[in-house]
């Protein structure tokens, strides 16, 4: 009987994700990543759906702190982003060094074969795909995992649509049930409310500036370069402006941002580096995602020296520096990159 290691956050996916994985008759046990300090209940809350699971299936599971390395490689890159006036992707970054790194770890250190976790994605050891149910689908923020990872990751929630988790879910018993009907939990793990929260912990960000345009003219106020990121168009003031503008660039060093009309957001080329390929090609056509929620965009892209250029085939507005490009042909992910620049 093979061992499958199931990352467990107390949701509803990843709980189902062990029911079922036992159900195909393998050895399941649990574990709970314990990524941050929280003092408000957060993980003894988790933990009890967890155990109150785990009693239900006859599993065991394990409690892995790993706040030190979520501090330096997720939450501190989140906080130095903001300020250097780039947008960060931490779940990228964490399914990277922490989900598929650490806890992969844990789980082979375990002797387990594979490590599950409730994703919306599909792999067959060498691929990551887009999920069926694509309003869930997480392929985008895994496309920065190790290749070496794919052959022990499993995702049983690849074909299933959300709903029919929860209404599935919710006929396991009263456990489950209760489960389904908790708040599902927020997309950035230690961000409550808004970014700007946490970013206060750590920096004065109301701190008013000057707003230019793209000639340099000074044409309004700000309330601090912390509080905008690329594409914003609302809480900063362009006098006498009688069209939209939108936020095209931020300096962090001196406390400006740059504003234009929406054609001014325009671009038809990006630069990525740090990539992370499933393929060797260096030169290809595929469909690229600029951020989670865009379309795929036709395109053309050239590698050299870890620096990937992306050439559009259809415009993109208001792309920003810090987020992940993201290589698909079809629904296969071939590869990712993190953008450094965009222009015309």
């Amino acid at each position: 009987m093979k061992k499958v290691m199931v990352g467990m956050s107390g949701g509803i996916d990843s709980s189902v994700t062990a029911y079922m994985l036992q159900k195909e008759g393998y050895e399941v046990e649990g574990v709970y990543l314990k990524l941050h300090n929280r003092t408000d209940g957060y993980h003894e809350s988790n933990i009890s759906y967890i155990d109150n699971v785990a009693k239900h299936l006859g599993i065991k599971y394990h409690i892995l702190d790993i706040t030190k390395n979520f501090t330096k490689e997720v939450y501190d890159y989140f906080v130095n982003s903001y300020l250097e006036g780039t947008t960060p992707n931490p779940c990228v970054k964490c399914n990277r060094q922490i989900k598929f790194g650490k806890m992969l770890d844990f789980a082979k250190e375990h002797n387990a074969s594979y490590l599950a976790t409730g994703h919306y994605a599909k792999t067959d050891g060498e691929f990551i795909y887009e999920a069926d149910d694509k309003t869930k689908d997480q392929s985008y923020f895994l496309s920065q995992v190790d290749k070496e990872a794919l052959p022990f990751m499993m995702f049983p929630m690849s074909t299933y649509k959300k709903e029919d988790i929860i209404k599935f879910g919710a006929k396991l018993g009263d456990i489950y049930k209760k489960i389904t009907e908790k708040n599902e939990s927020q997309e950035i793990c230690f961000v409550d409310t808004v970014y700007t929260d946490v970013i206060k912990k750590h920096a004065n960000i109301d701190q008013p500036g000057i707003v230019f345009d793209e000639d340099g003219n000074e044409v309004g106020t700000h309330k601090g370069y912390m509080h905008y990121t690329i594409g914003k168009r609302r809480g900063f003031t362009v006098h006498g402006a009688h069209e939209p503008h939108f936020v095209k660039s931020l300096n962090a060093k001196d406390n400006t941002i740059i504003v234009g009309k929406k054609e001014s957001l325009e671009i038809n080329t990006v630069e990525a580096n740090n990539l992370n390929m499933y393929v060797d090609d260096t030169n290809f056509k595929c469909g690229v995602k600029l951020r989670y929620r865009s379309h795929l965009l036709p395109c053309e892209v050239s590698i050299k020296d870890d620096i990937a250029t992306i050439k559009l085939k259809k415009s993109a507005f208001g792309v920003a520096t810090g987020q992940l490009a993201v290589f698909y042909i079809d629904e296969k992910v071939i590869g990712s990159a993190w953008i450094t620049k965009a222009f015309k």
